[in-house]
């Protein structure tokens, strides 16, 4: 209970101040740190689209370190291994229920631990694919056909997934995209312009959709 209006009072001030957003430092051997320009660039696109009011200043938070009910929204990514310890497991699983939300992009080969890895957190709930009619893909920019193709991976169709806590959405894991790769600088991947900017809209999308959820 302590927990609940501990985050219940920080989600409150954070809306009359700066909201502060963080890269997830996980377990494992995965390369959390990839992708060192991405969520700047992203807080950096959204205060300047869509009037929010993000600290430019992006950290890193551990799993189970109570700074992560600091942060609204907690990005992930990666290409190998992830583990969540008891620790772990409980911090973020309480995290997520209490008002918190966790952005998992697969920067490529994530998927098969990090699905393993978040069964152990809701060992009852299964990832369930987010249909292209819904809200995250409709506003502020809309996304017809749902979650842009960023990167080629294996060429697959990118595939968003869910898990939802009492009907209300607590983790997205965006797959076959890499959003991320996107909002990085330019000359990282010298993607084109567009390609980069659809990267940066359908992250805004995401942003919106939490802060407004």
């Amino acid at each position: 209970m302590k927990l609940f209006w501990a985050l219940t009072y920080f989600l409150i001030t954070a809306s009359l101040s700066a909201q502060d957003v963080a890269v997830l430092h996980y377990k494992g051997g995965g390369d959390w740190y990839s992708n060192p320009t991405s969520l700047p660039n992203l807080v950096k696109y959204c205060n300047a689209h869509i009037n929010t009011r993000i600290n430019p200043k992006v950290e890193s938070v551990e799993t189970a370190s109570p700074d992560l009910f600091q942060y609204p929204f907690v990005h992930m990514t990666g290409h190998g291994n992830v583990y969540f310890d008891e620790r772990d497991k409980t911090n973020l699983k309480n995290y997520l229920i209490s008002g918190g939300f966790l952005h998992i992009d697969d920067n490529y080969g994530l998927k098969p631990y990090i699905t393993k890895a978040l069964k152990e957190v809701f060992p009852e709930q299964d990832l369930v694919e987010v249909p292209a009619s819904h809200e995250i893909f409709q506003t502020p920019n809309r996304f017809p056909e749902g979650l842009p193709k960023i990167h080629e991976h294996d060429g697959n169709r990118p595939q968003a997934f869910a898990l939802f806590y009492e009907e209300r959405m607590v983790l997205l894991f965006t797959y076959e995209s890499d959003l991320g790769d996107g909002w990085e600088d330019p000359e990282v991947h010298n993607d084109p312009e567009t390609v980069r900017e659809k990267a940066l809209k359908m992250g805004a999308n995401i942003i919106y959709y939490v802060f407004n959820h």
